[in-house]
């Protein structure tokens, strides 16, 4: 008979598999008192070490307990002493409050200097108003203050011929009036440009609409600069065609609204200067 072969019954071993997640875990966590802890202490070489210290864990498998040295006490140098830190804080608060008053004290100025701007570009408006009533030319100048400038319209009738940008003689007069209204002291930046409706150019002198308008403000600057009062470089010129109407191109009325010649008297200090605090 062939003999049984007894089983023997293994011994059970406990699994042990949560125990590698669980010393992960406690790894970790320390990791993490000990950042908690260096950081406390404002110490840049502090912090560099233990930047490299956990670059050597993640990367290298080391084992955190191996740098316990890094969580000794500060050496007395790198402590702060709380009355030096107290200090220090009532002086950043006091630079704080100086800036503060130094910002608001400068948005005081340039408010009070666009203020004053606003009423003298007013007073520019009356008088050129004044000078609009005396001639009786309601009809062919107008004025009106923007956010740019005091702006000064001339309907283009005015001052040229149909298809012409030279300066009508009978109106060489009214250039020279408006340049003594534009006599300021100190200077201000005046812009002139010209306008057409969108009616196409029938004149051999110029290929467009945008020629004829560049010209126009050209010849007419050119008269008002003749001023020996102003001073040209103060003085600009430019042409827009038939691209800004202020009004519809459809009708007669329209477009005669469109054909002008504005004058931009501009403030001294410009809106953009006033949002960005210059």
């Amino acid at each position: 008979m062939s003999r049984r072969k007894k089983k023997h019954k293994h011994e059970e071993h406990v699994d042990e598999s949560w125990l590698l997640p669980y010393a992960d875990l406690l790894t970790l966590l320390l990791a993490l008192f000990i950042v908690l802890f260096a950081s406390s202490s404002a110490n840049e070489m502090k912090f560099q070490q233990m930047s490299q210290v956990f670059s050597d864990i993640f990367s290298g498998g080391e084992n955190v307990l191996d740098y316990a040295s890094l969580i000794e006490e500060n050496d007395e140098e790198d402590q702060i002493d709380p009355v030096d830190g107290a200090n220090e804080t009532d002086m950043n608060l006091t630079e704080a409050e100086a800036m503060v008053k130094e910002i608001l004290d400068s948005q005081e100025e340039r408010d009070s200097a666009v203020a004053k701007d606003q009423e003298e570009l007013m007073q520019i408006q009356r008088a050129i108003d004044k000078y609009i009533e005396e001639n009786n030319l309601d009809e062919q100048f107008a004025t009106q203050l923007l956010d740019e400038g005091l702006l000064l319209t001339i309907r283009d009738n005015v001052l040229f011929a149909s298809g012409s940008a030279a300066v009508q003689d009978s109106y060489s007069g009214a250039a020279e009036e408006v340049a003594q209204l534009l006599e300021f002291d100190p200077p201000r930046n005046v812009i002139i440009s010209g306008h057409t409706d969108n009616v196409p150019i029938g004149s051999a002198d110029f290929s467009s609409n945008w020629e004829l308008s560049v010209m126009r403000a050209v010849n007419f600057m050119k008269l008002v600069i003749n001023n020996p009062n102003l001073d040209p470089q103060w003085f600009s010129a430019k042409g827009f065609g038939e691209y800004q109407p202020i009004a519809s191109n459809d009708t007669e009325a329209g477009r005669a609204q469109n054909r002008r010649v504005e004058i931009l008297i501009l403030p001294r200090i410009s809106a953009d200067e006033v949002s960005l605090g210059n």
